[in-house]
């Protein structure tokens, strides 16, 4: 079964190398750049709506002729890939979802967006500060050059859509296999595992945000774990090993 891997906001592809290394030498694994990301252009329209992020993720898998896949998503990535799974569950064989975001209320959002608004510099680089705790060194270095990238227009629009979506409700809408993962200090009231507590959930203790990059080794070690459920079930489901097929 293919694996196609989403970046988180202000980051690329290259987040997701450990786990590209480690998968590829016996099944498909896939990365790209969101739109204004890497080496993605930027929407001429400044649409960076997370079910338009969730159109780029489809527009990738159609390009490779990827039917059927497994999706992990970081962050924003997870967002999009929620969206992606809710709108088209059947091509989705398994959901991973690494630091999700879940619905923060909207009073927050508003107070956080004028915070933004008012002292961007400032504000943005404490709140990269806090997602940055517990990181190597080398993480936080690649992290934070990353993010400077992103214009600040296009950083408070991302932002912006960010809060207006509601990743539970869609959750809601894709019934198929789904594991949630957090870094050990990312425990807030509104994080997607405390919104939906039957949600499957691990994690990973002396990493930041990116888990994915200060600790690959234990991420990929949940990872083949989730993926050898999802091969078996295949495996064992006609219809699905036939959508599977020519992946």
């Amino acid at each position: 079964m293919p694996v196609v891997f989403v970046h988180a906001f202000g980051g690329n592809l290259s987040h997701w190398s450990a786990q590209l290394g480690h998968l590829r030498p016996n099944r498909r694994a896939i990365a790209f750049d969101l739109r204004g990301h890497g080496g993605s252009q930027a929407p001429g329209d400044r649409d960076y709506a997370v079910d338009s992020l969730a159109e780029d993720i489809g527009a990738v898998a159609d390009a490779l002729a990827l039917t059927r896949f497994v999706l992990v998503g970081h962050s924003l990535g997870a967002a999009a890939s929620i969206a992606f799974a809710c709108n088209h569950p059947e091509r989705v064989a398994g959901l991973v979802l690494v630091g999700a975001p879940g619905k923060v209320p909207e009073a927050q959002a508003r107070q956080i967006m004028t915070a933004m608004r008012a002292d961007y510099e400032k504000t943005s680089a404490g709140f990269m500060e806090r997602l940055l705790d517990g990181a190597e060194a080398k993480v936080r270095e690649q992290v934070s050059a990353e993010f400077r990238r992103i214009q600040k227009e296009a950083a408070l629009k991302i932002m912006e859509e960010a809060f207006a979506y509601d990743p539970v409700a869609d959750l809601d809408g894709y019934p198929g296999p789904t594991l949630s993962i957090t870094a050990a200090q990312a425990d807030g009231p509104n994080d997607l595992h405390r919104l939906r507590p039957d949600l499957p959930h691990q994690t990973i203790a002396g990493a930041s945000h990116w888990v994915q990059m200060d600790k690959p080794e234990r991420l990929n070690r949940i990872l083949d774990e989730f993926l050898a459920g999802i091969d078996e079930a295949e495996q064992h489901d006609p219809h699905r090993q036939h959508a599977g097929r020519y992946a």
